[in-house]
């Protein structure tokens, strides 16, 4: 087996949060376990622009903060990203904006053009790009970016508009998916991933991921087993070394179900 000091990847409970996670939080996961983008944190921190546009960031995030802590700042806007910017043709009903009436828990960033609210509620993260004109009271309006996926980029963001506009209610109920095949899927491979970065053997990872039992009635040269170790690791490094950014739009092949 491995280390005994190299072992934090096996508690299958340490992953749950993943199966919740939508897909600009799931690119996170995987880019924070970038053993070069770690580098780039230590040694550039935050504020280094060049090295932050590299993986898709305006500023660099700190690797340590899992994507229940974290509030990266992804270039381009995430397809489920709400932008709130002053209505210039308010009418007589529209309501003014209210930063501490949006739910849930806020995050708040600058990017040195904006304010970046990240709000957790029930199992939801709401994201929320402020434009520097609009005030707190100002009548507001939402933008979705124009462009060939524009029907799709309206429909990631409707949940969010609806969240939005029930910080206007006494009350609020928010319901949960239930975590589909996919979401299980990037756990699983999360969770292979961190084993082969911390030297496990395929062998170790299948353990730990399938019990002692399954492995030994079942691992052999071409086994389903094996070959499912196999793709579980490969698809770990294979979004970890890039395709984190296909999951931040809506649709993309291999994204988990929002939660």
């Amino acid at each position: 087996m491995t280390d005994p000091r190299a072992v934090h990847w096996h508690p299958a409970a340490a992953y749950l949060y993943v199966l919740h996670l939508d897909g600009p939080a799931l690119a996170w996961e995987y880019l924070r376990r970038n053993p070069d983008y770690r580098c780039d944190w230590q040694y550039r921190r935050r504020h280094h622009a060049p090295a932050a546009r590299h993986w898709g960031l305006r500023l660099l995030e700190n690797p340590a903060h899992d994507a229940r802590d974290a509030q990266p700042d992804w270039m381009p806007d995430p397809d489920r990203l709400v932008q709130v910017r002053p209505d210039g043709d308010a009418t007589g009903d529209a309501r003014p904006f209210r930063f501490w009436r949006l739910p849930g828990r806020k995050q708040l960033t600058h990017d040195g053009g904006r304010l970046v609210l990240t709000s957790r509620l029930a199992g939801r993260v709401l994201r929320v790009a402020i434009s520097p004109a609009l005030e707190d009271g100002m009548a507001y309006a939402y933008a979705v970016r124009a462009g060939d996926r524009l029907r799709e980029r309206w429909r990631a963001v409707e949940v969010e508009l609806a969240l939005l506009e029930a910080a206007h209610a006494a009350c609020i109920a928010v319901a949960t998916d239930r975590p589909g095949r996919t979401s299980l899927l990037h756990m699983r491979a999360l969770q292979a991933l961190d084993g082969a970065l911390a030297g496990a053997s395929q062998h170790d990872v299948a353990q730990v991921l399938f019990g002692r039992s399954a492995v030994a009635e079942h691992w052999f040269d071409d086994s389903d087993l094996r070959a499912q170790v196999r793709r579980l690791i490969r698809r770990g490094r294979t979004f970890m070394r890039g395709d984190y950014r296909r999951l931040l739009q809506i649709g993309a092949k291999g994204q988990g179900r929002s939660g």
